[in-house]
């Protein structure tokens, strides 16, 4: 699958993409700014709380972060050594909120929903002879893909260890390198295969919105 789409019936599912992707931005907006280690605690808890509303599916999500202990450790220790301890955890501890809470959006968010919030914003785009259409769909794979590569690199990480490599080694760069060609591959075979954007959205409008791109077939 082109995504980790949770495909069951949640409160957050029932939820207009709209509105989350909204509420992203906004906290966004409001979370850069801020420095207090006791808020971004306060944060991490409340994502983690979305998380668990989820059930135990939801819960799992929360393992995204399990690639990236080395990135932000190392984050942490820059920061510990340059800045002070506390700026360094403040900084990990934002990092940590904005993906765990772009990923939840994207759990619980079909792409085709995704297209339709984004599209407006790009309607200024046919004055230019552009496609919105064409650059909706673009922002919704990258928003989709974030997380699957995640767990792509998770994956390969785990395989490495197993191996009795160390977690987060350059080696994983080029079997990643070929797994990300890969996939970028078959999603774009899947979608040609569909007429591309313009495709997508006459399927979607012809099957009553019930033909899903997160149902997509890329292979592994």
């Amino acid at each position: 699958m082109i995504s980790v789409y949770l495909d069951r019936p949640t409160w957050a599912h029932r939820r207009s993409a709209g509105m989350k992707l909204g509420l992203l931005a906004l906290c966004s907006v409001l979370l850069l700014p801020q420095d207090s280690l006791i808020l971004f605690i306060g944060c991490l808890a409340g994502a983690l709380t979305l998380y668990a509303s989820l059930g135990r599916d939801g819960l799992s999500q929360v393992l995204l972060l399990k690639p990236m202990i080395v990135f932000f450790g190392i984050i942490l220790v820059f920061h510990g050594l340059f800045t002070g301890w506390q700026e360094g955890f403040v900084v990990v501890l934002r990092l940590i909120v904005m993906v765990l809470l772009a990923n939840f959006v994207s759990i619980t968010t079909r792409m085709d929903d995704m297209m339709d919030a984004v599209m407006p914003l790009f309607v200024p785009l046919k004055w230019l002879g552009g496609s919105p259409r064409t650059i909706a769909l673009a922002v919704a794979l990258v928003l989709r893909f974030v997380p699957v590569l995640m767990t792509v690199y998770g994956g390969l990480s785990e395989s490495y260890r197993a191996r009795g490599g160390k977690q987060g080694s350059w080696r994983l760069i080029a079997p990643f390198a070929l797994q990300s060609l890969r996939l970028s591959e078959n999603v774009a075979e899947a979608l040609s295969a569909r007429g591309g954007a313009r495709g997508v959205f006459e399927q979607n409008r012809s099957a009553g919105r019930n033909v899903r791109l997160t149902g997509l077939q890329v292979g592994k």
